[in-house]
């Protein structure tokens, strides 16, 4: 099967693709057809490495563990291991593999028991294209930790710094639905995409710093890990709180499977900037490496 390995650390170029040799499911996985997998931050921050700690994770001088990237996918079951009980073949599925990665690739074996540190497999949302499916469990399953640690309450003035970007885009619906009076900061070419996904108010921040306008918010979220506390701070009410993706909670059983319910009843819709195909991964990587994604690009893995 071709694969998109990566065998040293560095710019994008350090991306191969690669024909390895195909996995077979081991008793209670599955084997997964990848159709679509994206370029998550956590996917080019692993390559470079940036942070440095990245290398301790996957090996000193070069990749030793992580060797394929990708940690959000959707696909067709292929074949089922002995013991499997949730899935059968033909199923369609979409998946966060975890800290394993390993989505850029034509197929990938995943377990069927739900664990959020080695990977989450749930049937995909029937209303919604494989690309979109792929979008879903990085920035939406990170948005509804972030909503839980919150406690947003319905009524409740909620600031999205970063809200065009992934986690953020996500979590402004996530917001909207539990009732939330939300305001999502972002720059000017996203102003719009931001309203229709749902914001009551937006902040340019290029041309606006929201901890001068006087407004005050219960609750300050950083969606993209740029906001201090310190500033944060500026703009909260006496009993406000701030929260960044830098210090989120833990993904827990069943989030996955909430996430595909709140799809299926057109709570939460995922924003594509740009699709690509296999072998365009180069130029993907570079584009995310820029920091002016909108939300999600994607990678079409298959047909």
């Amino acid at each position: 099967m071709k694969a998109i390995v990566f065998e040293k650390y560095g710019p994008p170029e350090v991306l191969k693709i690669m024909d390895i040799e195909k996995p077979i499911p081991k008793d209670n996985e599955i084997l997964i057809k990848v159709i679509a997998s994206t370029v998550s931050t956590g996917d080019w921050r692993m390559r470079k490495p940036d942070p440095m700690l990245a290398r301790l994770v996957n090996g000193l001088l070069k990749p030793k563990k992580i060797k394929i990237l990708g940690f959000e996918l959707a696909g067709i079951v292929e074949a089922v291991g002995k013991g499997v009980a949730r899935f059968n073949k033909g199923d369609e599925v979409f998946a966060f593999t975890g800290f394993k990665f390993g989505a850029y690739a034509e197929f990938i074996c995943m377990s069927e028991v739900t664990a959020p540190k080695n990977g989450m497999v749930e049937l995909k949302p029937k209303n919604m294209t494989f690309e979109k499916a792929a979008a879903l469990p990085g920035g939406g399953l990170t948005a509804l930790v972030f909503a839980r640690t919150a406690q947003i309450k319905s009524g409740q003035k909620v600031l999205i710094h970063g809200a065009s970007g992934n986690v953020g885009s996500y979590a402004l619906q996530i917001a909207k639905h539990i009732g939330a009076q939300v305001t999502g900061v972002t720059s000017t070419t996203n102003l719009e995409m931001i309203k229709s996904l749902g914001a009551d108010f937006v902040i340019d921040y290029k041309k606006h710093d929201f901890t001068q306008s006087g407004e005050k918010y219960n609750i300050v979220f950083d969606a993209v890990g740029k906001l201090s506390p310190s500033k944060a701070k500026k703009a909260l009410s006496s009993d406000g709180h701030f929260f960044s993706v830098m210090k989120s909670g833990e993904i827990k059983l069943g989030d996955l499977l909430h996430l595909k319910e709140l799809v299926e009843e057109g709570v939460v819709q995922p924003f594509i900037d740009r699709i690509y195909r296999m072998e365009q991964i180069i130029e993907a990587h570079r584009y995310a490496e820029l920091g002016h994604k909108r939300a999600n690009i994607v990678i079409k893995i298959a047909e």
